[in-house]
């Protein structure tokens, strides 16, 4: 049963026989003949008695013309959505948990007072989760740090985020020349500042003594602030924290200090909604919003 036959059926109810609605539909009428008897075969009910050559319908024909009737107003529902250029439906994007945390709220408001019709989820995780549930089709999109297989996705800039090191209050300055702190404190393996700091410690030929995963930004500088280690995060990840006044801050060079976070998604799988977000994106950059500080 396929929605042509359903739609000759229900044409052959409305025009009272097979030659009124093979007129209307503009089909021979052995045609329209041959497709009722293959969708009462396929079914395996009568959906028509026929006397000489009028034809009335069964029991069974009536039963079936209101889930066809049904069938073909949601198919040409269907196909009017995805023919609309006015974004609609689910969106199901995914983010970093810094990125959710601090720079998505805004502009995800803005997004849900434009397009209303746009039915928003957010999922978290590290880029390689992220990269590999839009490739498994559980996301249409998400905010991801660079570097991205070109081959499989196509990207579009979002944000431009400045890497520092934390450390307790009081903590000596951390340079190239110090001694590197013992502990490090990160997310689990996969997320791309932890991937900045163990690459700082190798640039400096050593390594973490101790190493403290743990599963949100605050948790960690929760630590940071008691003096259990250091951790390498995005600045704009401390505004949110209300014990900042506890930690110290301290740059990196300039050539470690930034890293992009760009919108991607798989290659050739856009939509209305993706463009919409990409649009809004491109309009709320400003010429100094990604422009980086010099020490």
């Amino acid at each position: 049963m396929d929605l042509s036959d359903l739609r000759i059926f229900a044409a052959v109810v409305r025009a009272g026989g097979v030659t009124r609605a093979a007129e209307r539909l503009r089909r021979v009428q052995s045609n329209v003949t041959t497709r009722i008897r293959q969708l009462e075969e396929d079914l395996g009910v009568t959906l028509f008695v026929r006397h000489g050559k009028r034809l009335h319908v069964a029991p069974a024909g009536r039963l079936l013309l209101d889930y066809a009737d049904r069938l073909l107003a949601l198919a040409d529902e269907a196909r009017d959505a995805v023919r609309d250029v006015r974004p609609r439906g689910l969106f199901r994007l995914g983010a970093m948990e810094s990125t959710a945390a601090v720079r998505l709220p805004a502009p995800l408001a803005t997004y849900h007072r434009r397009y209303p019709d746009v039915n928003l989820e957010l999922h978290t995780g590290n880029p390689s989760q992220l990269a590999a549930a839009i490739l498994a089709g559980e996301l249409d999109a998400a905010f991801v740090a660079e570097p991205v297989a070109e081959e499989l996705f196509e990207k579009t800039p979002a944000f431009m985020e400045e890497l520092v090191m934390v450390a307790p209050t009081g903590h000596p300055p951390i340079s190239r020349n110090a001694g590197a702190p013992r502990t490090m404190v990160a997310f689990e393996i996969g997320c791309p500042h932890r991937k900045r700091l163990e690459d700082w410690y190798a640039s400096r030929g050593e390594m973490p003594e101790r190493t403290i995963e743990l599963g949100s930004y605050h948790a960690m500088l929760g630590c940071v602030a008691a003096g259990m280690g250091v951790a390498l995060l995005p600045r704009s990840v401390l505004t949110t924290f209300p014990q900042r006044k506890q930690l110290s801050i301290h740059p990196l060079l300039s050539r470690e200090r930034w890293i992009a976070t760009v919108l991607i998604w798989r290659k050739g799988a856009g939509s209305p909604k993706l463009e919409a977000l990409k649009q809004m994106l491109r309009s709320s950059r400003h010429p100094t919003a990604t422009k980086r500080r010099k020490i």
